[in-house]
C-alpha cells in the first residue's frame, strides 16, 4: 500500500462526505465554552480511521475525537478530521481535513483538503508542496506593511489572559490586514501557497498542524515559535511565513512577550 495515496484517498473521502452534509451538522456537543464537535467530526473521524485501519492495520493514529490508538510502532498517522467545526456547525463554507504522517516522530506527509473549493494540498518531506498536482511557494512580500496575515484564537479565550487579543491589536496597525478565518491548517496552507504572507496562533494541537505544518516549510516557509526558536507541532506556538517578514512579526510577538514579562510556550 502506497501512504501518500491513502492519505488523500481517505481525505478527499472525508471532505466530499463533510461538503454534502453541509448545513446538517447533527448533534452539536460542547467540549468547553465555545470548543464543540459535531456529529460530522465523529462520522468524517470514523470513514477515516476506517480506510487507515484497512490499508495499514499496523499504525499508530492520533486523532482530535478519541484517545490515541497505539500499536508499538514508529509510524503514526495525526489526524484532524474537521478543522474548522465552528464554522461547519454554522455551515459557514470554511474548513478542511487534515491528514498527516510522521515516521519515529518525523513528519514526512501532509494532506490537506478543502472540500469547498476542492483544493487539495499535499507535500512529503524533500519533495516539494503542491495544490492540486501543481508545485507552490510562498509570497515574496517583504514588507510587513504590506502583508495580509492570519491568525486565529484559542478555545481558552474567555478564561485566559493568554488568549492572543494583544497581538491581534498589535499586528492589526503594522500589517496591512488581519483574516480570522477559523481554520489553522487552511492558514498554514494557504500561507504555503501565498495567500497569506505570514500566520500566527497558540494553543494548537499537533492534529490542527501536523500537516500543514509540513506543506509551509516544503513551500519555502518558515516556522518557529514566538521567540525564534525551532517550531514543534508539540509546542504551543506557532509561526509561520515566508521568510521575508518573520523577524518583523518576531520583533512583535517577542515585544509582547518582554512588555509583560511572560515566558510564553
Amino acid at each position: 500500500m502506497d501512504i501518500k495515496n491513502t492519505a488523500v484517498n481517505t481525505a478527499k473521502a472525508a471532505g466530499l462526505m463533510l461538503k454534502e452534509h453541509l448545513g446538517r451538522a447533527g448533534r452539536i456537543d460542547f467540549k468547553g465554552s465555545v470548543n464543540i464537535v459535531t456529529e460530522m467530526d465523529k462520522k468524517a473521524e470514523d470513514l477515516i480511521l476506517e480506510m487507515i485501519k484497512k490499508d495499514f492495520p499496523d499504525h499508530a493514529i492520533l486523532t482530535e475525537e478519541r484517545d490515541e490508538i497505539v500499536t508499538g510502532s514508529p509510524k503514526r498517522w495525526i489526524i484532524d478530521p474537521l478543522d474548522g467545526t465552528t464554522n461547519y456547525a454554522h455551515g459557514f463554507p470554511f474548513f478542511c481535513v487534515s491528514i498527516g504522517f510522521e515516521d519515529s516522530n518525523d513528519v514526512k506527509l501532509g494532506v490537506v483538503y478543502n472540500p469547498m473549493l476542492d483544493e487539495l494540498f499535499v507535500a512529503e518531506k524533500g519533495k516539494g508542496a503542491y495544490l492540486n498536482g501543481k508545485r507552490i511557494h510562498v509570497s515574496s512580500t517583504a514588507d510587513l506593511g504590506r502583508g495580509l496575515l492570519a491568525t486565529g484564537f484559542p478555545y481558552d479565550l474567555r478564561q485566559s489572559r493568554e488568549n492572543n487579543l494583544d497581538n491581534f491589536a498589535n499586528f492589526a496597525v503594522r500589517a496591512q490586514a488581519i483574516r480570522r478565518a477559523g481554520s489553522a491548517a487552511l492558514d498554514l496552507s494557504y500561507t504555503a501557497c501565498g495567500r497569506f504572507d505570514g500566520f500566527w496562533e497558540m494553543k494548537l494541537r499537533p492534529w490542527d498542524v501536523a500537516a500543514a505544518s509540513l506543506i509551509v516549510k516544503e513551500a519555502g516557509g518558515t516556522l518557529t515559535d514566538f521567540k525564534g526558536g525551532p517550531f514543534t507541532i508539540h509546542g504551543r506556538e506557532c509561526l509561520a511565513s515566508n521568510g521575508l517578514i518573520h523577524q518583523a512579526m518576531l520583533d512583535i510577538l517577542m515585544k509582547r512577550n518582554l512588555g509583560q514579562g511572560v515566558q510564553a510556550g
